[in-house]
């Protein structure tokens, strides 16, 4: 094959120049995401009951859905919270790969059977079902500079003009504004109501006959009298549309004709339809709108798009209103691409240089770096052909790629070179006459290295998207490489190198002229040391065994985790106060921090965010939530500006505040697994032992943490009880009285709970209309004496004279795990260990725990258990594999042990460097591991291969061996640099994405350097080993064979 394209240069060009322009197309139609889409397809319900406790919920809403939902195909688990303000989510997480939009329909199914089962009010506010992911892609804030607006108009303005065309934008998922829209809102004076005997179940009547919108027909409509002339249409009643018209609702009429309107009894006024949650910019009032992304969407082009619709809007805006980003995760990917893409660049210039420095010959090194491009650019194509995309894992991919591509090229170039030395042949006879000696090689080497990433592409789960990343690409990249070392190498060897005479060796004067005398001098003491080393054998025997079982060691040292940590440029700080807190005293707390991480830490930090009456444990007055931003990264290079850093800062800052929890955390590598790093987990109650236990357990568990020296940070994501009140309204005295049961139950959740009447029209926007007892007629116990019911004779009656109440305790926020009761905890390993060790420490604590009580790890730390489960696995087959390519390229089962056995050589290496540097065995390092033990086995090769051609052509095992060494050491020394120096600017990342960087780039470092300086010793002496001891076994009659071959 390469014969026929060293006579058809052009031809070799074009298919290059085809490739190439194939590939450039491709890159720009790929999407570019940070990490392809690693979390499982998940799909989130959310409802909302107003007024009801967290248990009412639980028990009247998500177990009924939840029964439902069971045997939908390729779920994998069910998560559920329901909020003492009556909002319920639950999340439905299904195996990878299962098609988020079927996901979404089954589910949907499935909703239609519990639907008619759930309580009226439910329905009435309708249940909405969303592809969920479970973090925020970005948060919109909109501040009011002049404060002309207050954060309920800001609300408003959101939910009337922003919220829609933002989520028509490609790329949204769903979404969560941070306040409510307006809503007419009625606030009923209890006294007023008793002197003129009403009840708000009367008012709720007249409002509803009242506001209504009537469909009334039209005159002379069809069939029709003969001779008809008039055609119009009938308006009748419709829709309110201002608070005056409201308060003319009639309620009753009096005895003596006067009339009692909803203004004699009732506040009227536009308002905010739910006060909870209030949200400041920097300490302005502000409201804002938090964006989650579609599942498979792509990140970039969606914030650009999110972006451009605010662009369109903002002309049209009140004065003295603005938009700002106080939460974006999009630079990330953009900073983190871009780091990985100069890092590209930095890999080829550096193997251009070891290149230049080796063949000392500008056109000789000319070659292979043009080899770089049609691989890379090829690679693109194929990468496009499998529906990939451009992200950190493709481009991590590609720099490992370029130095496994240029090692084809070099071995073509150095073997022409050498062949045109030493025989004296004119460049195209030279190029002819290598490429048949090492045309197996190149083979056998593009098939090993395939080997080695292709079994990674069959892995299941989250990892098995991340290693398919790699392996495709790799495996790609492999391909093409073999193919240009065959086609298109060849072909510019034979046109572009000069003639050289025979017996021309490399003298050069000035600085290539004494590194060529240096480096022969190695190579003489090399080849004179691998002559000792085979004469005593037992020494290095021995010592390649300490190293196996140092490796061994080694191994069980290593921390391991899933991904390691990025500095995303964002923080989340979370707060939250005691039970039963106000929204006033958290709104203290939420200050107070946001006032430390602006003056306090200025140099790190650009705005703050906070949300209160809501954060990732649940909802409610007590709660509180900070979007940190954080400045560029190029303005905060030093270690101590970095985002774990002022997490660590903040902590102990925090630490000190007496009146609220107050926890400071990154978000994790992977935003869609969560909200947090480190771990996560359920605490079940799979014997049904009942909340106080669980509680219990919980506490059991947190203290048993707060002890260890391996956890750090470990806290509940959930409420602590708090207190309660218990009305107890006695049936038999109500029925003494004359009162319907259902009179007292509608007084009591209209004029405390705030019930939902029916719609009106605001500015051509249907809201709500809600009533609800004003605010001082429902805040202590007491204020419930001031409510009164009607009986059946018209008499008012209050509500002492048959109800009672008693303080109870209970749960504001209830979760659910997999359909059984269940707490979320999170927490982090303390430093100097990994989530590895973190969560084997949590499983030896929860084996002290109650009865009954269970553990379930969710969200990344699932992932993890799939990963780590998975690795063993992933190595063996890896090794198993190469193993069977390298028998079936040498037709002998006995050399391919020698290329084998050199593989612990590189591991102990990457070993050592990620120990070293304090990193941990993740995904990253076992893909750098399996990279080392291709690079491992491809340094091998090329020594066996030449050894064992020397061997059959009538060499003695041990001369074969020594010669093959000689041969070969220039092209391993300088494939090996080449490669090496091509991964150091990974291994010396800063800024967006360097965790990752640092976590491939050191392992493969330091492996490389182990495989290169110990192999090249260790080959020959396998190679001599493990043939004489087949030969002899063979007998005379197998060499003769052998030698014939």
């Amino acid at each position: 094959m390469s014969r026929f394209f060293i006579d058809r240069p052009i031809f070799a060009w074009v298919i290059a120049l085809v490739i190439m322009l194939a590939g450039g197309l491709a890159i720009l139609k790929l999407p570019i995401n940070q990490y392809p889409s690693i979390a499982p397809p998940a799909v989130g319900i959310s409802v909302s009951y107003p007024g009801a406790s967290a248990q009412t919920v639980q028990d009247t809403v998500v177990q009924v859905i939840e029964q439902q939902l069971n045997g939908i195909d390729g779920l994998r688990y069910i998560s559920s919270e329901s909020n003492s303000d009556g909002s319920m989510s639950i999340t439905v997480t299904f195996d990878q790969g299962v098609d988020p939009d079927i996901a979404q329909v089954q589910v949907q199914n499935k909703l239609q059977l519990a639907t008619p089962l759930l309580p009226q009010e439910v329905q009435q506010q309708g249940i909405r079902v969303t592809k969920a992911v479970r973090n925020f892609l970005m948060v919109i804030g909109v501040v009011s500079e002049d404060g002309s607006m207050d954060r309920f108009d800001l609300a408003d303005y959101i939910v009337s003009n922003i919220q829609d065309p933002i989520s028509r934008t490609q790329g949204v998922g769903d979404f969560q504004v941070f306040g409510a829209p307006y809503a007419m809102r009625i606030w009923l004076d209890p006294a007023k109501l008793n002197s003129f005997k009403l009840t708000p179940g009367d008012i709720s009547a007249a409002i509803q006959a009242q506001n209504v919108q009537v469909s009334a027909g039209q005159f002379g409509g069809l069939p029709a009298v003969p001779g008809q002339q008039l055609n119009a249409t009938i308006l009748s009643k419709t829709r309110l549309q201002t608070p005056e018209q409201f308060r003319e609702i009639l309620l009753k009429v009096e005895a003596d004709g006067s009339q009692v309107r909803l203004g004699d009894v009732a506040q009227v006024e536009l308002g905010a339809q739910d006060a909870s949650i209030s949200a400041l910019y920097n300490g302005m009032p502000a409201s804002g709108m938090a964006i989650k992304l579609a599942t498979g969407a792509n990140a970039l082009d969606t914030a650009r798009g999110v972006r451009e619709t605010i662009a369109e809007l903002e002309p049209f805006f009140p004065e003295g209103m603005k938009v700002v980003f106080p939460y974006d995760t999009s630079p990330v990917v953009s900073e983190s691409i871009m780091g990985v893409v100069h890092t590209l660049f930095e890999a080829v210039v550096l193997v251009f240089l070891v290149m230049y420095l080796f063949l000392q010959n500008f056109r000789a090194t000319l070659i292979p770096t043009l080899a770089v491009p049609v691989v890379l650019l090829g690679t693109f194509g194929l990468l496009s052909a499998f529906g990939f995309s451009i992200n950190i894992l493709t481009m991590f991919a590609m720099v490992l790629a370029i130095g496994l591509l240029v090692d084809d090229a070099i071995v073509v170039v150095e073997n022409v070179e050498r062949v045109m030395a030493e025989e004296g042949l004119s460049p195209l006879e030279a190029t002819r006459r290598s490429m048949g000696q090492i045309q197996g090689a190149l083979i056998g080497i593009g098939l090993v290295l395939s080997a080695v990433f292709l079994p990674m592409a069959f892995f299941g789960g989250s990892t098995g998207v991340i290693y398919r990343q790699f392996s495709i690409t790799i495996a790609s990249a492999m391909l093409l490489s073999v193919l240009v070392a065959l086609i298109f190498t060849p072909a510019l060897c034979a046109t572009i190198l000069k003639p050289i005479e025979k017996g021309h060796t490399h003298e050069k004067r000035g600085f290539f002229g004494w590194f060529n005398r240096t480096f022969d001098r190695g190579v003489k003491r090399y080849e004179n040391s691998v002559a000792s080393i085979l004469q005593r054998k037992a020494p290095y025997l021995l010592l390649y065994v300490v190293i196996v079982g140092l490796m061994a060691f080694l191994f069980t040292r290593l921390p391991t985790s899933f991904l390691p940590d990025e500095d995303q440029g964002v923080l989340y700080v979370q707060v939250q106060a005691p039970v039963g807190s106000s929204a006033e005293r958290t709104q203290q707390t939420v200050d107070a921090m946001r006032t430390y991480l602006l003056e306090q830490e200025s140099d790190t930090v650009s705005s703050v965010f906070t949300v209160t009456g809501f954060n990732f444990a649940g909802r409610g007055q007590s709660a509180g939530l900070a979007f940190v931003g954080l400045k560029p990264w190029e303005e905060r290079q030093a270690p101590e500006l970095s985002v774990f850093a002022l997490q660590q800062r903040a902590q102990q800052h925090f630490a000190g505040f007496l009146d609220a929890m107050v926890f400071a955390f990154a978000p994790p590598a992977v935003m869609e697994l969560g909200t947090a790093t480190g771990f996560n987990l359920f605490l079940q109650d799979n014997a049904g032992v009942g909340h106080d236990v669980l509680m219990q357990a919980r506490n059991q568990l947190l203290g048993m943490s707060a002890q260890s020296d391996i956890l750090a940070n470990v806290r509940p994501n959930g409420q602590d009880d708090q207190p309660q009140f218990q009305l107890l309204v006695d049936d038999e005295k109500a029925s003494a009285l004359g009162l319907s049961l259902s009179d007292i139950n509608q007084t009591l959740s209209i004029a405390w709970g705030s019930s939902y009447v029916n719609d009106f029209i605001d500015r051509g926007r249907v809201k709500k209309v809600y009533m609800q007892g004003q605010a001082e007629s429902r805040m202590n116990p007491e204020d419930l004496q001031k409510w009164y019911v009607r009986n059946s004779s018209g008499e008012m009656v209050p509500f002492s004279a048959f109800a009672t109440g008693e303080w109870v305790y209970g749960s504001p926020k209830l979760s659910r795990y997999n359909g059984v009761p269940a707490m979320e905890i999170q927490g982090e390993p303390a430093p100097g260990y990994s989530t590895g060790d973190a969560m084997a420490e949590i499983e030896k604590l929860a084996q002290q725990l109650p009865k009954g009580i269970g553990v379930s790890w969710t969200g990344l730390s699932y992932e993890e258990r799939l990963s780590g489960d998975q690795a063993p696995a992933l190595y063996a087959l890896s090794l198993i594999v190469v193993f069977l390519c390298l028998a079936a390229l040498y037709e002998s089962w006995s050399i391919p042990m020698a290329v084998m056995l050199v593989v612990p050589l590189g591991v102990i290496g990457a070993l050592l460097a990620t120990l070293g540097r304090g990193l941990s065995n993740d995904v990253f390092f076992q893909v750098g591991l399996l990279t080392t033990i291709g690079l491992t086995a491809k340094n091998a090769i090329l020594i066996v291969e030449f050894a064992k051609d020397l061997h059959e052509e009538g060499m003695g095992i041990v001369e074969a061996a020594v010669e093959a060494c000689r041969l070969r050491l220039r092209p391993i020394i300088m494939t090996s640099l080449a490669f090496t120096l091509g991964v150091v600017p990974l291994a010396l990342a800063s800024g967006a994405g360097a965790g990752s960087s640092h976590a491939i780039g050191t392992g493969v470092i330091g492996g490389m350097l182990s495989a290169t300086v110990l192999a090249i010793f260790w080959v020959p002496l396998f190679y001599v080993l493990v043939t004489t001891l087949f030969t002899e076994r063979k007998g005379a009659k197998a060499t003769t064979t052998e030698d014939a071959q």
